[in-house]
């Protein structure tokens, strides 16, 4: 079966519910706390997995006490953690403030994510598609990115946080997936022509997505309805049943086999609009 690799980081997330966000030198009485399973990364090949793509994650921790938490959630995902690296410095981790409103704010230490060894990493010979993403610094992602190429797999980018991507590494990608934040960000950035061969997705969180395609066609998704737990850092794989619907259709023969399953998300629902995108060339 073809496969999907990620590559991608792991954070032990520390979520405080708190009336609002303190401002500078104010310290503010929270309510709630808890512990979660975090990283781009790690919750987009959680996710994957569990939607049915067979999935292998390219990542590392440390030996503390967050390391074996995050340890214990990767095995028993059922992911294929063959390539997961340790070290005994310190794990990933972030603190994030939930506001009483939905909002919130968050700081992460990327730490063991910093010192992944792509000379250490075996990509699988049956690997469709590398998914990347810019919580792992650029020159591992390029690393592997053009090994993933030169194997005839597809390079997806979830361009996130938002930062400058250099040209060698665009020049592996075929998929962009990004916000609506960070798709103002890179906007001036997309008007490139070199890169109006990308194919883009913009994720809007209740109000759907949109795919703009490489001739600057923008089709409009609607959202899912699904039950969400809040697990930052996990909507691109949202994705993962869209993948079985309308948007699967509209990217054309990806390699990646997703084999049918029961899922809790609905597909979307018929009749999709298309227009042209400002992140069209």
């Amino acid at each position: 079966m073809t496969r999907l690799c990620v590559l991608g980081a792991l954070h032990w997330d520390v979520l405080v519910q708190a009336p609002n966000l303190p401002q500078r030198d104010e310290t503010v009485r929270g309510s709630e706390v808890a512990y979660d399973f975090g990283g781009k990364g790690g919750n987009q090949a959680v996710s994957a997995q569990r939607n049915g793509a067979e999935t292998y994650f390219v990542g590392r921790l440390g030996q503390d006490e967050f390391g074996k938490s995050l340890l214990r959630v990767l095995q028993e995902s059922g992911l294929d953690l063959s390539q997961l690296q340790q070290d005994a410095g310190a794990s990933g981790m972030s603190v994030a403030i939930l506001e009483t409103g939905g909002e919130y704010g968050a700081v992460i230490v990327s730490e063991a994510n910093l010192r992944i060894d792509a000379a250490q990493v075996s990509l699988d010979a049956e690997t469709g598609l590398l998914l990347l993403q810019n919580e792992i610094p650029e020159a591992i992602n390029l690393a592997l990115a053009q090994r993933a190429r030169a194997n005839g797999s597809e390079v997806w980018l979830n361009a996130a946080p938002a930062r400058e991507i250099g040209p060698a590494l665009m020049g592996q990608l075929d998929v962009v997936i990004m916000n609506r934040v960070e798709a103002q960000f890179y906007q001036a950035f997309f008007s490139n022509p070199a890169y109006q061969r990308l194919t883009k997705i913009i994720t809007k969180g209740a109000d759907g997505l949109d795919l703009i395609l490489p001739d600057g066609a923008c089709q409009s998704f609607p959202a899912l309805r699904c039950r969400l737990c809040l697990r930052m850092g996990q909507g691109m794989f949202l994705l993962a049943p869209w993948r079985r619907s309308g948007l699967r259709r509209s990217l054309g023969n990806l390699r990646l086999d997703m084999p049918k399953r029961r899922r809790r998300c609905t597909s979307p629902r018929r009749g999709t609009s298309v227009r042209r995108s400002p992140l069209a060339t």
